[in-house]
């Protein structure tokens, strides 16, 4: 008799690498170990997923949860609990915490804070600094790096390097794909005076398009001189998106839900502060203008930048108001609206949200439905009509920009390594979280 599977999931939709097709997943010691008709098979425990979608599990490559310094607003516990209610199953969390995560010893107090206490799997963005440029080639193969990231712009935290020597020390030194956030620091300063005080829609008109696309600019420039890869996080505008579609030798992208979603002109007469992020939400001219990227193929990844700050803190009157809101856990809810709408497919979803961060970011492991791949699954019922609320949000600022909006198309069930840890709507186990490997250090 064959060995009985710990889980089967029956009568789902299985969306792959062959395209959509009805089909059983059979899990066995945390790797999926079958695909197809296993109806007949024997196992553990079963779940029916009849008129349900199984993709292969959510990575999202860009989240701030905060922890350490900042816990207040997140943590880790909650950040990865906001995450898996949200059918997200991996994530890479940003260096801008307190103490900043520029060293091995942060990076290691990281991975010991996050292990089995995250309820997702989990990597952690090593900040590329003038100081530690020297180290960046060890710093970027430690388990558990995501790799490299430089603010050239500065957001929230102290990480900057705005100067192209500082850069280029550090683009010269790795062999991992770096990410950045690309705003010119030099424009943003002699710009400061464009913040009008009380109003929170002179944001886009400080943080300009022009400075984003300066330093984007910046960094092909520089990536093409030292032969190295670079991320563009979150481009919120069109003329970033024409140019990067000339440089996809040297340059990914990454787009998010709310440069996708929102219509500045309209979100910050309704939202105020709560709609302010870095870069900004703009027009929607700059919203068609990163659609046109995500269509053409131009856009590699879908980031949350989930960024929480509590309403205490959005409520100061801009520009005291600090830049972020959550997202980590209605990016799939809100994507799966815009599959509703015909505005993309579930292919191109599955392509910017799993195969996308494993082609970028060579994941071991994850990001497709097959055998051997550690099981990974997002559940969806492609079909229910959901309205988001605050109080549905796990995280511990407990508000989304988008309290109000009725979806089409929700998580009902979130698999990290063959584990239910999130099914219709209930955390259903403890953290079990564990560092997300990489195939370019798989010795590390």
């Amino acid at each position: 008799m064959d060995q009985p599977f710990d889980l089967l999931l029956t009568g789902g939709t299985v969306v792959n690498q062959d395209g959509e097709h009805a089909a059983d997943l059979g899990i066995r010691g945390g790797r999926i170990a079958a695909v197809g008709d296993l109806a007949g098979a024997p196992a553990q425990e079963r779940r029916d997923c009849g008129g349900l979608h199984l993709l292969p599990g959510v990575i999202d490559t860009q989240v701030h949860f905060r922890e350490p310094g900042l816990d207040h607003k997140e943590d880790l516990e909650s950040g990865s609990r906001a995450a898996v209610m949200g059918g997200v199953t991996t994530v890479f969390e940003m260096p801008n915490t307190d103490p900043q995560t520029t060293s091995a010893a942060a990076l290691a107090d990281k991975i010991a804070r996050a292990h089995h206490r995250m309820h997702c799997d989990f990597a952690f963005w090593v900040g590329g600094t003038h100081e530690n440029a020297h180290e960046v080639a060890a710093l970027e193969r430690l388990p558990g790096a995501a790799g490299i990231k430089v603010f050239v712009g500065s957001s929230t935290g102290s990480l900057l390097v705005e100067d192209d020597d500082g850069v280029r020390a550090i683009l010269s030194r790795i062999r991992r794909r770096a990410a950045f956030h690309a705003e010119d620091e030099p424009m943003l300063r002699a710009r400061r005076d464009l913040r009008v005080p009380g109003d929170p829609s002179s944001h886009p008109v400080w943080r300009s398009p022009e400075a984003a696309l300066t330093a984007t600019r910046r960094l092909v420039a520089l990536a093409q001189e030292t032969g190295a890869r670079i991320h563009i996080l979150h481009v919120s505008t069109a003329e970033e998106m024409r140019y990067l579609a000339g440089h996809k030798d040297v340059a990914s992208v990454e787009v998010t839900p709310h440069h996708l979603t929102l219509d500045g002109t309209e979100a910050y007469a309704r939202l105020g502060t709560l709609v302010q992020m870095n870069p900004p939400v703009r027009d929607a001219a700059h919203r068609d203008g990163i659609w046109w990227g995500l269509r053409q193929g131009v856009a590699d990844i879908l980031g949350s930048d989930h960024a929480p700050h509590t309403l205490d803190e959005k409520a100061k009157p801009y520009p005291d108001s600090p830049s972020g809101m959550t997202g980590v856990q209605t990016l799939v809810p809100i994507m799966l609206d815009h599959v509703a709408a015909g505005r993309l497919s579930l292919a191109r979803l599955v392509d910017l949200t799993s195969a996308g961060p494993k082609r970028l970011f060579g994941i071991a492991r994850k990001g497709r439905l097959a055998v051997g791949y550690d099981a990974d699954v997002t559940v969806v019922d492609l079909k229910r009509r959901e309205t988001i609320r605050n109080g549905w949000i796990a995280s511990k600022c407990g508000w989304t920009p988008y309290d109000g909006v009725t979806v089409t198309g929700w998580p009902v069930g979130t698999l990290v390594r063959g584990t239910p840890v999130m099914w219709q709507g209930e955390l259903a186990r403890p953290g079990t979280g564990e560092a997300v490997r990489f195939e370019e250090t798989l010795a590390a």
